[in-house]
C-alpha cells in the first residue's frame, strides 16, 4: 500500500494527469455535442490551480536538482502567463462557439499544448531521472494540497484569471 501511495503522489504522475485532463478537455470545448461552457469553466479552475500549485510547490524545488535544466523551469512560468493570457482572451468572449470563441479556444490550445509537450520533455523528464522517489511523492503531495486548496477558492473565475494575468 505504501509504494501504491507513492506512486500516486509522484510529482510526475500527478502533473501528466492534470496534462491529460487538460487534453480532454480542450476536446469537449470544441465538440458541439458536449456542453461546452463547462468545460470551459472546469479547464480555466485546472490550469490556474495546476500552474500557480506548480510555480508555488514543484518548480523552486526541482531547480535545486542537478538533472533539471534550471533555465527550462523558468521558461515554464513564462508559459504559465502565455496559457493564462490566452485563457483570459477566451474567457472574455461571450457566445459560446462563435468565430471569437472558437479562434481564441485554438490559441488557447496551441499555448498551452505546447506547454505540456514542453514540460514533458524536459522538467519532468529531468525529475524522473535526477530527482529520489521519496522527494518526488512529497513534492507531489505538495503540489495536490495547493492545487486543491486553490480549486476551493473559485480560481478560474474571470476576475481571478483576469488579476493573475495583470498581476
Amino acid at each position: 500500500m505504501a509504494a501504491e501511495q507513492q506512486d500516486n503522489q509522484d510529482v510526475v504522475a500527478v502533473i501528466l494527469k492534470d496534462h491529460r485532463r487538460m487534453e480532454d478537455l480542450f476536446r469537449r470545448m470544441r465538440s458541439v455535442e458536449a456542453n461546452r461552457a463547462d468545460a470551459l469553466a472546469t479547464f480555466s479552475a485546472l490550469l490556474i490551480a495546476h500552474g500557480e500549485a506548480e510555480e508555488r510547490e514543484v518548480y523552486g524545488a526541482l531547480k535545486r536538482f542537478k538533472d533539471v535544466d534550471n533555465d527550462e523551469v523558468e521558461h515554464g512560468s513564462e508559459e504559465h502567463a502565455e496559457g493564462n493570457e490566452a485563457l483570459l482572451a477566451l474567457l472574455e468572449v461571450s457566445e459560446v462557439g462563435s468565430d471569437a470563441w472558437d479562434s481564441r479556444l485554438e490559441d488557447l490550445v496551441k499555448a498551452v499544448t505546447h506547454h505540456l509537450d514542453e514540460e514533458e520533455r524536459t522538467i519532468l523528464n529531468g525529475a524522473r531521472e535526477g530527482v529520489p522517489d521519496e522527494r518526488r511523492a512529497e513534492l507531489g503531495a505538495a503540489f495536490l494540497a495547493e492545487r486543491e486548496r486553490l480549486l476551493a477558492t473559485d480560481c478560474g473565475s474571470i476576475e481571478n484569471v483576469r488579476a493573475i494575468v495583470n498581476g
